[in-house]
């Protein structure tokens, strides 16, 4: 064990609270609409900070980059884009179901995504070995989890337009983005797993472990802004909100937009320093760790600003149920990090 795992795992704790956090602060926003916000978010979040980062910390990016074979630069930039559409949807349906729901569902199926994929192209052997087996064996139990939220969700639905006296928006539409991404959101890992060439060329060049993962952050975030900044524009073309933006009050909502980079981001990068200092635990313990504290962190912030105002406690009772077994199948996937590979 590292000497350094419990201070890795007290910074992957807190790196969670903050990622499972992130979409708070856009409940605060008055003025501005889920574009303008979203804009801001996206900008700060992934293409100006990664790219400032991976300038300051990483020696010689531009000649890295310049000196890299095409196909190493060209895996985490299409998964970046593809992870982008995702991040897009994610936003979608934070609004849609809320932060709670929506954080679980998406980290959830995520989580497996990212395993299962690398698995079967890198190492399709290793699917009949332990880690393999236990990946499996957490497919049901994350599938269970999903039905348990998803019919909290629904009833959550029918009793909140019930006690306003209106008809609620659908949540099946929500979900079904929230199930959209989160598959799509397992690009997010593949950028990076398939980024390695770049990681070991930055380490090369005099990088830190640590701070050689900014070369290839900057290039699957900068890829994922794309489908980010173009929706945005679709709907400030559509919505004809381009005059929020300097409109009374713009500072504040700014502001909005860069705490949610802040968080979100932090949590990320806090993630990566936590797991190196964990050593070898950082992708088995250490991930469990991390997708539990955002999905605990996310339900928690969900009920208390009000989410789940007006339901009733069976209603809790299965949303309790189904986050158990959704961070429960995360830990039976992420077990499989103990065993080594063939």
């Amino acid at each position: 064990m590292s000497r350094h795992f419990w201070l890795g795992m007290a910074i992957i704790f807190v790196s969670g609270v903050l990622n499972g956090s992130f979409p708070a602060p856009m409940k605060y926003s008055r003025r501005w609409r889920w574009e303008n916000t979203w804009l801001v978010f996206a900008a700060v979040a992934l293409l100006l900070l990664p790219w400032l980062m991976a300038s300051g910390f990483v020696p010689g990016l531009a000649e890295l980059y310049r000196g890299a074979a095409p196909r190493m630069l060209l895996y985490p930039l299409v998964f970046g884009f593809f992870w982008g559409i995702a991040q897009v949807t994610y936003g979608l349906g934070i609004s849609a179901v809320g932060m709670a729901l929506a954080i679980a569902v998406v980290a959830g199926l995520s989580c497996l995504g990212g395993s299962l994929v690398p698995l079967l192209v890198l190492s399709p052997a290793a699917l009949l070995q332990p880690r393999g087996l236990l990946l499996l064996a957490s497919m049901p139990v994350l599938i269970a989890g999903l039905s348990f939220s998803g019919a909290a969700g629904k009833r959550r639905e029918q009793e909140q337009a019930k006690a306003a006296n209106e008809r609620g928006r659908s949540f099946l539409v929500g979900l079904g983005i929230c199930i959209f991404t989160g598959i799509f959101g397992a690009n997010l890992n593949l950028g990076f797993v398939f980024g390695e060439g770049v990681l070991r060329r930055s380490i090369a060049m005099g990088a830190s472990p640590i701070t050689a993962t900014y070369a290839v952050w900057a290039l699957v975030l900068g890829a994922g802004f794309i489908p980010n900044l173009l929706y945005c524009l679709h709907l400030l073309v559509r919505n004809r909100t381009w005059s929020l933006f300097h409109q009374t009050g713009w500072p504040k909502e700014s502001l909005l937009g860069v705490a949610m980079a802040l968080l979100w981001l932090g949590g990320m990068v806090g993630y990566g320093i936590g797991a190196t200092l964990t050593g070898k635990y950082g992708t088995s313990v250490g991930y469990v760790l991390l997708t539990a504290s955002i999905i605990l962190a996310s339900n928690l912030l969900g009920i208390l600003t009000g989410e789940w105002k007006a339901t009733s406690s069976r209603t809790k009772r299965l949303l309790a149920v189904g986050i158990a077994l959704i961070v429960g199948s995360v830990i039976i996937l992420n077990l499989g990090g103990l065993f080594p590979t063939a």
